[in-house]
């Protein structure tokens, strides 16, 4: 049973940072490319990040500089180091999996298959 989990979401002051996990389950992760993606109350599901299998990054421009995408496949977990955390980073933060086929990976929902639940970050003072 293919399943991904996310952990390490809370609350955190403007300017702080946060390490997001996303632990998979049921499926050989070295084969998969993985995305992290965030959603607000009211909005849209936004792509934040994603890496590919071997491990080429992408990054959607209102992150970059600020979070940093990770994996260790011996662990079988991804990470998403958040640094210098707005107020607008403010939203529940799901992993996702698709399948490998390319040199690079997609910042946007439709193409993954396998969804966490979720964690949420909160960034206030």
């Amino acid at each position: 049973q293919v399943q991904l989990v996310e952990s390490g979401g809370g609350l955190v002051q403007p300017g702080g940072s946060l390490r997001l996990s996303c632990a998979a389950s049921g499926f050989t992760l070295d084969n998969y490319d993985i995305g992290w993606f965030r959603q607000a109350p009211g909005k849209e599901r936004e792509g934040v990040s994603c890496i590919t299998s071997n491990g080429n990054r992408r990054d959607a421009d209102s992150v970059k500089g600020r979070f940093t995408i990770s994996r260790d496949n011996a662990k079988k977990t991804v990470y998403l180091q958040m640094v210098s955390l707005k107020p607008e980073d403010t939203a529940v933060y799901y992993c996702a999996a698709v399948r490998s086929h390319d040199s690079y990976c997609w910042v946007v929902p439709g193409p993954y298959h396998y969804w966490g639940q979720g964690t949420q970050v909160t960034v206030s003072s």
